[in-house]
């Protein structure tokens, strides 16, 4: 089974998928496979991380400031300098997440949530979801 989501980002901001992921796991009715959530943009990545304190997200976007600051003389600056740090990000956290599907549940922790971190923005963004199952 796969899926199609549009979202409208705002800049550095962190978008909780879980819901939507759920849903489509549940829609695929798959017992047991594989979940992947991909997302074609250069300057956003896929993380998990605990939902539990959404101040600890807000730590997450300030140390990936911290190492990759927004700065005027990258070599490569697309559209700005906040869209060049982007790409950095996005390759350091990934654009993509693999997640398992057993019993007809995703194997998530108790407190994880998977994250669509936008490092640029705003703007209108995609990500798919991809069921494959036995």
């Amino acid at each position: 089974m796969f899926k199609r989501f549009e979202l409208c980002t705002a800049k550095n901001e962190m978008i909780k998928l879980n819901e939507k992921i759920l849903a489509v796991v549940e829609e695929s009715k798959i017992q047991n496979g594989n979940c992947t959530v991909f997302t074609p943009h250069t300057t956003a990545g896929l993380i998990i991380t605990s939902f539990w304190d959404p101040l600890g997200l807000e730590d997450f976007q300030d140390e990936m400031s911290r190492l990759i600051p927004t700065k005027v003389d990258f070599k490569h600056q697309h559209d700005t300098p906040t869209d060049a740090a982007g790409h950095i990000k996005s390759a350091i956290t990934g654009v993509s997440q693999q997640l398992i599907i057993y019993e007809g549940r995703l194997m998530l922790g108790h407190s994880q949530g998977i994250y669509f971190a936008e490092f640029d923005g705003p703007r209108k963004i995609q990500f798919f979801v991809n069921i494959v199952g036995n």
